[in-house]
């Protein structure tokens, strides 16, 4: 059985720009205009980046539109937003970050069957030139045969 979830932001750059080596689920801390911002799908992560500051996992450069109806209770749509993760899971991955090269990244933020906000988190290694270069190539290639198998 699926969890059924809604798709509010997804970062498509992340996974070419980047090895994925594990991914997490992290819940969200949000203020009352800046979640109704989100249901709407008015959030762009496509720049934004995850430290571990204090025992707590931050993230940055994430962008969530002022709510309309919002006025006075919106907030700096760039503020920095804490996430929510077992102190396990944050052990975890200040061990995994202290390593040369990896990095956290936001990979997609959606709303679960509870109606609370969530993000995938992945630790990511940056990937070279001629990486992104052999994946566009592999993936040419399989469209061809794809092709061909069609005809």
């Amino acid at each position: 059985m699926k969890k059924e979830r809604k798709l509010v932001a997804n970062n498509k750059k992340a996974r070419h720009d980047y090895f994925i080596d594990e991914t997490y689920e992290a819940g969200i801390v949000l203020t009352g205009t800046e979640i109704k911002s989100v249901r709407q799908g008015r959030v762009n992560i496509k720049e934004s980046y995850a430290k571990v500051e204090d025992g707590e996992v931050i993230v940055y450069g994430m962008h969530i539109s002022p709510y309309e109806q919002g006025n006075r209770f919106n907030t700096d749509p760039l503020r920095p937003k804490k996430l929510l993760l077992h102190k396990k899971e944050i052990s975890k991955l200040i061990g995994l970050i202290s390593q040369q090269g990896l990095t956290l990244i936001p990979l997609t933020i959606y709303i679960n069957e509870s109606g609370l906000a969530k993000m995938e988190l992945a630790v990511a290694r940056g990937k070279k030139l001629y990486d992104k270069r052999d994946d566009l190539k592999k993936r040419d290639d399989e469209r061809h045969m794809a092709q061909a198998m069609k005809r």
